[in-house]
């Protein structure tokens, strides 16, 4: 049976990283999660776990690509499922809400994939007073410059998710039963907080986390750092190259546990969808 899940992500969230170190670990076997037979299409994740394997960080993926990579993978109960897992430019994002256009072969990915798995990179977000935050009485005032009207960057990820439901075609009861949706918060090495995780998208973006939890029944919210550390694309990590990356990474669960079982946010969706 074919589980596609879409991971949602836009440039510099760390789709990448993500896809190549969860890779390692369903070949090591380690985990909820193993590689049951030979996968397809692995040629950008190889690329980006050689530059792991030396200590440095991979390069930002082309606008252009979208690879669609075939994971064979197997539970520990036995359970078995083709994985289906994407590599793609994040600006591809960005784009389909600058134009507010959907093409037909996003159409077809958001339509065929049961299951969402939403990565936000808190630290790069704006959370700024915006439109939303500012009196009415000052969007008036022609002193107030474009960039202080511009929308925030919680806004646009609602509107995502609204274009998400839309071409979806998921059905107007609420919460939503499908597709299922997870967020994971990436980069959580570089938030220096011990929080949960819900409640960490809670402070840095409640208008999205409460539009996330009225539309979904008990979403998910995980942090991840699928590195461990922050690497550089050109300066090499010598302890990190030594070690292996095998050895970093870790999800941060609901109850703010950590867990180097970087399966896990994805055996939860295929859990929801089975």
């Amino acid at each position: 049976m074919s589980k596609s899940i879409l991971l949602i992500g836009e440039s510099d969230v760390g789709k990448t990283h993500y896809g190549a170190q969860l890779l390692k670990r369903l070949m090591q076997g380690d985990g909820q999660l193993r590689m049951n037979g030979a996968a397809t299409n692995l040629q950008p994740f190889e690329a980006v776990m050689e530059r792991l394997n030396d200590g440095r960080s991979a390069e930002h993926t082309p606008t252009s690509i979208y690879v669609d990579s075939v994971w064979p993978i197997i539970e520990r109960d036995g359970g078995t499922a083709d994985l289906v897992w994407p590599d793609y430019g994040g600006e591809q994002i960005k784009t389909m809400l600058s134009s507010r256009h959907v093409s037909k072969v996003w159409q077809s990915r958001i339509a065929d994939s049961p299951a969402w798995l939403l990565l936000i990179r808190l630290q790069k977000l704006r959370v700024n007073d915006d439109i939303f935050s500012r009196p009415l009485s000052e969007l008036g005032n022609p002193h107030q410059t474009q960039q202080e009207l511009q929308v925030s960057d919680q806004a646009r990820l609602i509107e995502l998710l609204q274009i998400l439901i839309y071409t979806s075609k998921a059905t107007n009861d609420r919460p939503i039963s499908g597709p299922r949706i997870n967020v994971l918060l990436t980069c959580w090495d570089e938030l220096s907080i011990d929080t949960q995780p819900k409640l960490a998208l809670k402070r840095h973006l409640p208008l999205f986390s409460d539009f996330l939890l009225s539309n979904w029944a008990a979403p998910a919210v995980l942090g991840l750092s699928a590195l461990g550390r922050a690497l550089q694309a050109h300066e090499r990590d010598s302890e990190y190259a030594a070690r292996g990356p095998e050895m970093y990474g870790y999800v941060v669960l609901e109850d703010g546990t950590h867990s180097p079982d970087l399966t896990l946010p994805i055996k939860m969706l295929m859990s929801e969808i089975a």
